[in-house]
């Protein structure tokens, strides 16, 4: 329960020691399981659990709980039992819609189709192979061809390792930046607000 707390309700709300362990492990799995189903609403053509189109509805309950998080937070230890539950689950659904979001920001800006993938793959090979046979060769010796082969296979080999670095730390980004921006909201609405209607200190 204390995880789940200091996951959901942040940093600024937590009263676990959530904020003082590194969660490097939670991005990374974050940006994996953001990217099997960024991938698998690509390679399919269709939602996923409903992840893949993002409605107006969603970017209204989105922002609606990303307003009232505040009071949301505030509440969650004056509640009962149940009604921290609610607040979890509600949380949750906060976060499967900041994951619908970021897919369907990252899918517009994959310009290759699922069936020229094949054909996109051989002729980006066949261009960084010819572009770096061809600077080796250039400088001549016996085996500026083999050079050239092996720089373009190296070339390849990094491109496709940034890639798969790329498609796990985006979406880790993208939460980060989300949370921050709610970090400085949940943090002025508390001070000019909530402290000076309830009369609390933290």
């Amino acid at each position: 329960m204390d995880y789940a707390e200091g996951l959901f309700l942040g940093t600024y709300w937590s009263d676990t020691d959530f904020e003082n362990r590194r969660h490097t492990e939670l991005f990374a799995l974050y940006g994996i399981l953001t990217t099997m189903i960024l991938l698998l609403v690509y390679w399919s053509g269709r939602t996923f659990m409903g992840i893949g189109i993002f409605s107006t509805a969603d970017k209204v309950v989105l922002i609606g709980l990303s307003v009232l998080n505040p009071l949301l937070c505030f509440s969650y230890y004056r509640m009962p039992l149940w009604g921290r539950i609610c607040v979890l689950l509600v949380k949750l659904y906060k976060a499967y819609l900041v994951m619908n979001l970021t897919v369907c920001l990252i899918l517009p800006r994959i310009t290759v189709k699922t069936g020229g993938i094949k054909d996109f793959i051989v002729d980006y090979l066949n261009s960084t192979l010819e572009t770096y046979t061809e600077r080796f060769a250039a400088g001549g010796g016996s085996f500026s061809t083999v050079m050239g082969v092996l720089a373009g296979g190296i070339h390849v080999v990094l491109t496709a390792a940034l890639i798969i670095v790329a498609l796990v730390v985006i979406p880790g980004l993208a939460v980060i930046v989300f949370k921050a921006a709610q970090y400085i909201y949940d943090f002025i609405i508390d001070r000019l607000i909530l402290r000076r209607v309830f009369k609390y200190k933290r």
